[in-house]
């Protein structure tokens, strides 16, 4: 049977509106989400877990609508300001770190030990956890009173190496000859169009970063866990190892699943066998204000993230997390901050591959008026 034109006007006018009534209660939430940031209650003898994992950005501007969602967007500076706070909150006995597989790279994970290697200055432990440990994985657990593997866990700590593609041949197949400038002989970018091999300056600058970084990693792994770095050499020589094999060697000091962990936590911390461990998530605990704890107290420091490739115009977030350096917000950032007389010094986080030389000009130029 035929819908009648009224009845279907009807249906289309009452869809309209159940979606209006819709997209106003989101709203609404949101605003409620946002404007009601209230502090939450922290248990006295609780425990904080924090979670390392993604490309852990410097910093995610706090944004109502994901969080709505559930996207709380974890940040290295978030992440170190928790062990920060927690250092100095007596209600905060422990840090459980549970460490996934990091896409940050060697100096965020450096920025990482030494928030970790801060926080136990204050006689408070640290233990990690991990299902699965490769290089970056394992030398941010190595900063950990403790560190805990999975029983069907491994850890890859194979040591570091470089992979460098060229492309000269493949161009040579297709008629395509390259003109780049190089200014240098370690400037080795353009070499990936104009060479089929690295050049001896190239192959010297990566060994010579390569050697840096190892030389570090295996101290701080021996500094760690008490060894010689002697013998973190020809551990990772030997590597990879089931969880068994690297308790046996000392890389680790337990293998079991997360819920069990719970039990040590307890006896750590004085609880009955029937009594709820108190864990504090570090998105609940994110929410705990600086201020409260006696801290952000004092002279003010402009902290001014830059954050992805470097263009002209206004910097960009986007909804995939993505960020980009504008020369247009970020010299106006640092223009605010100068002309703000309350602030005594500017501090700028560059995170950045690289971009227009041209954007990069603009901003060093509202740097030198700064200075």
């Amino acid at each position: 049977m035929a819908m009648s034109r009224t009845r279907k006007t009807v249906l289309i006018v009452t869809s309209i509106v159940v979606g209006l009534v819709l997209v106003a209660l989101i709203g609404l939430a949101i605003l409620v989400s946002a404007f009601r940031r209230s502090e939450p209650t922290i248990a006295d003898n609780s425990v904080l877990t924090l979670h390392v994992s993604g490309s852990l950005p410097d910093y995610v501007p706090y944004d109502p609508l994901r969080r709505f969602f559930g996207n709380t967007d974890q940040s290295l500076t978030n992440l170190i300001q928790q062990f920060k706070k927690a250092k100095v909150d007596k209600r905060i006995k422990i840090v459980f770190l549970e460490i996934d597989m990091s896409g940050a790279g060697w100096g965020k994970s450096e920025e990482i030990r030494e928030a970790i290697a801060d926080f136990r200055s204050s006689g408070k432990p640290v233990y990690a956890y991990l299902e699965y440990g490769m290089n970056k994985e394992y030398y941010i657990a190595s900063a950990c009173d403790k560190i805990y593997l999975a029983p069907p866990g491994e850890l890859f700590i194979n040591g570091l190496a470089a992979d460098v593609m060229f492309f000269r041949g493949s161009l040579d197949k297709l008629g395509i000859y390259p003109d780049i400038f190089q200014i240098g002989k370690y400037k080795s970018a353009g070499d990936t169009f104009t060479r089929k091999d690295m050049s001896d300056a190239h192959r010297e600058f990566m060994n010579s970063l390569l050697d840096d970084l190892f030389n570090r990693y295996v101290d701080a792994i021996a500094q760690g866990r008490g060894k010689t770095s002697e013998q973190v050499r020809a551990i990772i020589d030997d590597a990879p190892y089931g969880a068994l094999k690297a308790k046996e060697i000392g890389l680790i000091d337990g293998v079991t699943y997360r819920e069990e962990l719970d039990k040590e936590l307890k006896a750590k911390l004085g609880y009955k066998e029937a009594d709820q461990l108190k864990i504090v998530k570090g998105s609940e605990y994110s929410e705990v204000e600086p201020e409260s704890l006696g801290l952000n107290e004092g002279e003010k420091i402009a902290v001014i993230y830059a954050t992805g490739d470097i263009g002209s115009g206004q910097s960009e977030n986007s909804p995939n997390g993505s960020q980009s350096i504008g020369s247009d917000t970020l010299s106006k950032a640092i223009d605010d901050a100068r002309e703000d007389k309350s602030i005594k010094a500017i501090v700028i986080r560059v995170d950045s591959p690289g971009g227009s030389g041209l954007a990069s000009d603009i901003i060093w130029h509202s740097v030198v008026a700064a200075k």
